[in-house]
Protein backbone atom coordinates (compact mmCIF):
# COMPACT_ATOMS: atom_id res chain seq x y z
CA UNK A 1 0.00 0.00 0.00
CA UNK A 2 1.15 3.41 -0.46
CA UNK A 3 1.79 6.02 2.36
CA UNK A 4 -1.11 7.77 3.35
CA UNK A 5 -1.15 11.52 2.76
CA UNK A 6 -4.67 13.12 3.02
CA UNK A 7 -6.21 15.28 1.88
CA UNK A 8 -6.98 17.47 4.87
CA UNK A 9 -8.12 20.63 3.52
CA UNK A 10 -9.66 19.42 0.02
CA UNK A 11 -13.03 21.69 0.76
CA UNK A 12 -12.30 24.81 0.73
CA UNK A 13 -15.10 27.42 1.65
CA UNK A 14 -17.43 28.78 -0.77
CA UNK A 15 -17.11 32.88 -1.39
CA UNK A 16 -19.54 34.55 -0.44
CA UNK A 17 -22.55 36.17 -2.86
CA UNK A 18 -23.74 39.19 -3.20
CA UNK A 19 -27.16 39.67 -1.73
CA UNK A 20 -29.96 39.11 -4.05
CA UNK A 21 -27.91 36.67 -6.22
CA UNK A 22 -27.90 32.97 -6.58
CA UNK A 23 -25.03 31.07 -6.94
CA UNK A 24 -25.15 29.01 -11.30
CA UNK A 25 -24.44 25.42 -10.41
CA UNK A 26 -21.92 25.42 -12.61
CA UNK A 27 -19.87 27.73 -9.90
CA UNK A 28 -20.43 26.64 -6.68
CA UNK A 29 -17.07 25.24 -4.50
CA UNK A 30 -17.30 23.22 -1.71
CA UNK A 31 -18.56 24.21 1.08
CA UNK A 32 -16.72 24.37 4.51
CA UNK A 33 -17.07 21.43 6.42
CA UNK A 34 -14.39 19.31 7.53
CA UNK A 35 -15.61 16.02 8.84
CA UNK A 36 -12.03 14.97 9.83
CA UNK A 37 -11.41 17.43 11.86
CA UNK A 38 -11.34 17.52 15.63
CA UNK A 39 -14.15 20.42 15.79
CA UNK A 40 -16.37 18.32 13.98
CA UNK A 41 -15.69 15.31 16.89
CA UNK A 42 -18.98 15.54 18.67
CA UNK A 43 -21.43 15.76 15.60
CA UNK A 44 -19.23 12.89 13.95
CA UNK A 45 -20.25 10.94 17.34
CA UNK A 46 -23.92 11.84 17.24
CA UNK A 47 -23.95 10.38 13.41
CA UNK A 48 -22.48 7.13 14.81
CA UNK A 49 -25.13 6.44 17.28
CA UNK A 50 -27.74 7.76 15.20
CA UNK A 51 -27.21 5.55 12.85
CA UNK A 52 -26.54 2.47 14.97
CA UNK A 53 -29.70 2.97 16.44
CA UNK A 54 -30.90 2.77 12.84
CA UNK A 55 -29.01 -0.70 12.20
CA UNK A 56 -29.46 -2.15 15.45
CA UNK A 57 -34.15 -1.05 15.50
CA UNK A 58 -33.52 -3.88 12.08
CA UNK A 59 -31.40 -6.60 13.70
CA UNK A 60 -33.45 -6.45 16.71
CA UNK A 61 -36.76 -8.07 15.21
CA UNK A 62 -36.23 -11.89 14.57
CA UNK A 63 -38.02 -12.09 11.63
CA UNK A 64 -35.35 -9.86 9.71
CA UNK A 65 -32.46 -12.34 10.80
CA UNK A 66 -32.18 -14.25 7.57
CA UNK A 67 -33.69 -11.67 5.38
CA UNK A 68 -31.79 -10.57 2.08
CA UNK A 69 -30.19 -7.35 1.85
CA UNK A 70 -28.50 -5.59 -1.14
CA UNK A 71 -24.65 -6.63 -0.04
CA UNK A 72 -24.45 -9.42 -2.14
CA UNK A 73 -25.13 -12.97 -0.75
CA UNK A 74 -24.74 -11.35 2.58
CA UNK A 75 -28.06 -11.81 4.87
CA UNK A 76 -29.12 -9.59 7.97
CA UNK A 77 -27.47 -12.10 10.35
CA UNK A 78 -24.02 -11.32 8.04
CA UNK A 79 -24.30 -7.76 8.33
CA UNK A 80 -23.88 -8.69 11.75
CA UNK A 81 -21.78 -10.93 11.82
CA UNK A 82 -19.52 -8.36 9.63
CA UNK A 83 -19.76 -5.50 12.32
CA UNK A 84 -18.54 -7.68 14.93
CA UNK A 85 -15.50 -8.78 13.23
CA UNK A 86 -14.56 -5.26 12.43
CA UNK A 87 -15.82 -3.59 15.64
CA UNK A 88 -13.50 -6.21 17.56
CA UNK A 89 -11.14 -6.21 14.73
CA UNK A 90 -10.66 -1.53 15.84
CA UNK A 91 -10.45 -2.88 19.40
CA UNK A 92 -7.45 -4.77 19.22
CA UNK A 93 -6.03 -2.26 16.47
CA UNK A 94 -6.35 0.32 19.06
CA UNK A 95 -5.23 -1.46 21.98
CA UNK A 96 -1.84 -2.73 19.80
CA UNK A 97 -1.34 0.60 19.54
CA UNK A 98 -1.79 1.97 23.05
CA UNK A 99 1.16 -0.55 23.57
CA UNK A 100 3.20 0.03 21.06
CA UNK A 101 3.06 -2.44 19.24
CA UNK A 102 3.85 -1.80 15.41
CA UNK A 103 4.16 -5.23 14.25
CA UNK A 104 0.32 -5.40 12.27
CA UNK A 105 0.50 -4.05 8.87
CA UNK A 106 -2.03 -3.85 6.09
CA UNK A 107 -3.38 -6.98 3.94
CA UNK A 108 -4.74 -3.76 1.12
CA UNK A 109 -7.81 -2.87 -0.45
CA UNK A 110 -7.75 -5.52 -3.05
CA UNK A 111 -8.41 -8.71 -0.97
CA UNK A 112 -10.67 -6.70 1.40
CA UNK A 113 -13.81 -7.45 -0.17
CA UNK A 114 -13.16 -11.44 -0.16
CA UNK A 115 -11.86 -11.45 3.49
CA UNK A 116 -14.94 -9.24 4.98
CA UNK A 117 -17.33 -12.04 3.45
CA UNK A 118 -15.22 -15.01 4.76
CA UNK A 119 -15.20 -13.97 7.96
CA UNK A 120 -18.77 -12.25 8.66
CA UNK A 121 -19.78 -16.03 7.55
CA UNK A 122 -18.06 -17.56 9.83
CA UNK A 123 -20.27 -15.86 12.61
CA UNK A 124 -23.37 -18.08 11.32
CA UNK A 125 -22.90 -20.64 13.84
CA UNK A 126 -23.24 -17.69 16.98
CA UNK A 127 -26.92 -17.93 18.23
CA UNK A 128 -28.93 -14.66 17.27
CA UNK A 129 -29.20 -13.28 20.41
CA UNK A 130 -25.41 -14.02 21.20
CA UNK A 131 -24.27 -12.35 18.25
CA UNK A 132 -26.43 -8.95 18.75
CA UNK A 133 -25.62 -9.01 22.27
CA UNK A 134 -21.21 -9.24 21.24
CA UNK A 135 -21.55 -6.46 18.87
CA UNK A 136 -23.55 -4.27 21.08
CA UNK A 137 -20.79 -4.70 23.49
CA UNK A 138 -17.71 -4.13 21.45
CA UNK A 139 -19.64 -1.01 19.96
CA UNK A 140 -20.02 0.00 23.71
CA UNK A 141 -16.99 -0.31 24.02
CA UNK A 142 -15.17 1.37 21.12
CA UNK A 143 -17.89 4.29 21.54
CA UNK A 144 -16.28 4.98 24.69
CA UNK A 145 -12.55 5.03 23.26
CA UNK A 146 -13.62 7.45 20.55
CA UNK A 147 -15.57 9.82 22.94
CA UNK A 148 -12.41 9.82 25.27
CA UNK A 149 -9.78 11.21 21.96
CA UNK A 150 -8.37 14.08 22.80
CA UNK A 151 -7.36 16.38 19.74
CA UNK A 152 -4.07 15.14 19.24
CA UNK A 153 -5.44 11.56 19.20
CA UNK A 154 -8.08 12.32 16.83
CA UNK A 155 -5.97 13.73 14.16
CA UNK A 156 -2.43 12.38 15.36
CA UNK A 157 -2.55 8.86 16.94
CA UNK A 158 -2.30 6.14 14.49
CA UNK A 159 -4.08 2.88 14.18
CA UNK A 160 -3.19 0.56 11.75
CA UNK A 161 -6.40 -0.66 10.21
CA UNK A 162 -6.31 -4.33 9.08
CA UNK A 163 -6.66 -3.27 5.09
CA UNK A 164 -5.54 -0.33 4.83
CA UNK A 165 -2.56 -0.11 7.29
CA UNK A 166 -1.55 3.06 9.71
CA UNK A 167 -4.61 5.72 10.10
CA UNK A 168 -5.70 9.07 12.01
CA UNK A 169 -8.17 7.92 14.29
CA UNK A 170 -10.36 9.93 13.00
CA UNK A 171 -10.96 7.27 10.38
CA UNK A 172 -12.46 5.19 12.59
CA UNK A 173 -15.67 6.46 13.26
CA UNK A 174 -16.17 7.34 9.95
CA UNK A 175 -15.74 3.83 8.71
CA UNK A 176 -18.62 3.23 11.32
CA UNK A 177 -20.61 5.42 9.90
CA UNK A 178 -19.93 4.05 6.32
CA UNK A 179 -21.28 0.52 8.10
CA UNK A 180 -24.10 1.66 9.78
CA UNK A 181 -25.61 3.87 7.36
CA UNK A 182 -24.32 2.20 4.12
CA UNK A 183 -25.46 -1.34 5.81
CA UNK A 184 -29.22 -0.31 7.63
CA UNK A 185 -29.70 1.37 3.80
CA UNK A 186 -28.81 -2.77 2.37
CA UNK A 187 -31.13 -4.00 5.32
CA UNK A 188 -34.04 -1.57 4.03
CA UNK A 189 -33.86 -2.29 0.81
CA UNK A 190 -33.85 -6.43 1.34
CA UNK A 191 -36.93 -5.56 3.45
CA UNK A 192 -39.00 -4.25 0.57
CA UNK A 193 -38.05 -0.41 1.14
CA UNK A 194 -37.33 0.28 -2.63
CA UNK A 195 -36.94 4.12 -1.92
CA UNK A 196 -34.70 4.06 1.13
CA UNK A 197 -32.11 6.47 0.87
CA UNK A 198 -29.27 7.11 3.24
CA UNK A 199 -30.07 9.30 6.26
CA UNK A 200 -28.66 12.99 4.38
CA UNK A 201 -26.33 14.24 7.79
CA UNK A 202 -24.31 10.64 7.66
CA UNK A 203 -23.92 10.99 3.79
CA UNK A 204 -22.87 13.91 3.97
CA UNK A 205 -20.13 13.38 6.80
CA UNK A 206 -19.07 10.71 4.05
CA UNK A 207 -18.46 12.76 0.98
CA UNK A 208 -14.85 13.69 1.46
CA UNK A 209 -14.27 9.97 2.70
CA UNK A 210 -15.49 8.75 -0.67
CA UNK A 211 -12.88 10.70 -2.73
CA UNK A 212 -10.26 9.22 -0.73
CA UNK A 213 -12.19 5.90 -1.25
CA UNK A 214 -12.22 6.20 -5.02
CA UNK A 215 -8.75 7.17 -4.90
CA UNK A 216 -7.64 3.76 -3.33
CA UNK A 217 -9.88 1.40 -5.10
CA UNK A 218 -8.30 2.63 -8.96
CA UNK A 219 -8.41 -0.80 -10.74
CA UNK A 220 -6.00 -0.53 -12.76
CA UNK A 221 -6.68 -3.03 -15.41
CA UNK A 222 -9.72 -0.62 -15.97
CA UNK A 223 -7.23 2.06 -15.61
CA UNK A 224 -4.85 1.20 -18.18
CA UNK A 225 -4.31 3.78 -20.36
CA UNK A 226 -7.09 6.13 -19.36
CA UNK A 227 -6.82 10.27 -19.17
CA UNK A 228 -9.80 11.64 -18.23
CA UNK A 229 -11.13 14.59 -16.65
CA UNK A 230 -14.33 15.26 -15.29
CA UNK A 231 -16.62 17.01 -12.72
CA UNK A 232 -18.53 16.09 -10.07
CA UNK A 233 -21.29 17.80 -8.32
CA UNK A 234 -23.30 17.13 -5.43
CA UNK A 235 -26.21 19.36 -4.37
CA UNK A 236 -27.22 19.71 -0.71
CA UNK A 237 -26.33 21.40 2.25
CA UNK A 238 -22.74 18.76 2.36
CA UNK A 239 -22.42 19.03 -1.18
CA UNK A 240 -19.95 20.79 -3.68
CA UNK A 241 -18.20 20.56 -6.64
CA UNK A 242 -15.04 18.60 -7.84
CA UNK A 243 -12.00 18.42 -10.89
CA UNK A 244 -11.24 14.57 -11.18
CA UNK A 245 -8.67 13.53 -13.43
CA UNK A 246 -7.35 9.83 -14.04
CA UNK A 247 -3.94 9.29 -15.67
CA UNK A 248 -1.29 6.70 -15.28
CA UNK A 249 -3.58 4.82 -12.79
CA UNK A 250 -4.47 7.41 -10.72
CA UNK A 251 -6.82 9.26 -9.55
CA UNK A 252 -6.36 12.72 -8.64
CA UNK A 253 -8.86 15.37 -7.03
CA UNK A 254 -10.06 19.03 -5.95
CA UNK A 255 -12.41 21.09 -5.18
CA UNK A 256 -13.47 23.77 -8.46
CA UNK A 257 -15.43 26.90 -9.07
CA UNK A 258 -16.34 26.01 -11.86
CA UNK A 259 -16.70 22.37 -14.11
CA UNK A 260 -18.30 23.65 -17.15
CA UNK A 261 -15.78 23.00 -19.05
CA UNK A 262 -14.46 19.76 -18.34
CA UNK A 263 -15.14 16.75 -20.67
CA UNK A 264 -18.02 15.31 -18.71
CA UNK A 265 -19.85 16.28 -15.38
CA UNK A 266 -21.53 13.59 -13.43
CA UNK A 267 -24.25 15.41 -11.18
CA UNK A 268 -25.89 14.06 -7.53
CA UNK A 269 -28.73 15.14 -6.62
CA UNK A 270 -27.66 14.17 -2.81
CA UNK A 271 -25.00 13.19 -0.46
CA UNK A 272 -26.58 9.98 -0.12
CA UNK A 273 -26.78 9.03 -4.16
CA UNK A 274 -23.63 10.34 -3.93
CA UNK A 275 -22.88 8.07 -1.40
CA UNK A 276 -24.26 4.91 -2.71
CA UNK A 277 -22.62 5.23 -5.74
CA UNK A 278 -19.09 5.25 -4.77
CA UNK A 279 -20.08 2.21 -2.90
CA UNK A 280 -20.88 0.58 -5.61
CA UNK A 281 -24.83 0.46 -4.50
CA UNK A 282 -26.19 2.42 -7.34
CA UNK A 283 -25.45 3.79 -10.44
CA UNK A 284 -26.06 7.24 -10.22
CA UNK A 285 -25.46 10.75 -10.97
CA UNK A 286 -26.92 12.35 -13.86
CA UNK A 287 -23.70 12.16 -16.57
CA UNK A 288 -23.32 14.53 -19.18
CA UNK A 289 -20.67 15.06 -21.54
CA UNK A 290 -18.73 12.94 -23.71
CA UNK A 291 -19.85 9.01 -23.32
CA UNK A 292 -16.30 7.66 -23.47
CA UNK A 293 -15.18 9.58 -20.64
CA UNK A 294 -18.52 8.71 -18.90
CA UNK A 295 -18.08 5.03 -19.08
CA UNK A 296 -14.25 4.99 -18.56
CA UNK A 297 -15.55 6.78 -15.34
CA UNK A 298 -18.22 4.40 -14.35
CA UNK A 299 -15.91 1.42 -14.82
CA UNK A 300 -12.71 2.47 -13.04
CA UNK A 301 -12.95 0.71 -9.56
CA UNK A 302 -12.89 -1.94 -7.54
CA UNK A 303 -15.53 -3.27 -4.80
CA UNK A 304 -14.41 -3.44 -1.45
Amino acid sequence: MPRWTWPWSRRAQAPAEPQGQTQSPQRRASVAINPMDYSAKDLVLDVVRTERAKFYQIIDDPRNWESPTRSGHWQVRDLVGHMIDVTEGYLTRWDMARRGDTSATGMGLTVMAQELDRVALTYRNLPREEAIARLKTASDKLMAILDSLTAEQWGSFNVTHVFMGPLPMFFYPAFQIMDYGVHTWDMRMGLGETDAKVDERAAGVLVPYMFILMQYTVDQESARGVDIAYGVIVDGEWGGQWRVQVKDGQFTYDSASDVSGLAATFHFRDASEFVLTAFQRIQGGEATGDPQVIAKARNLFFRI
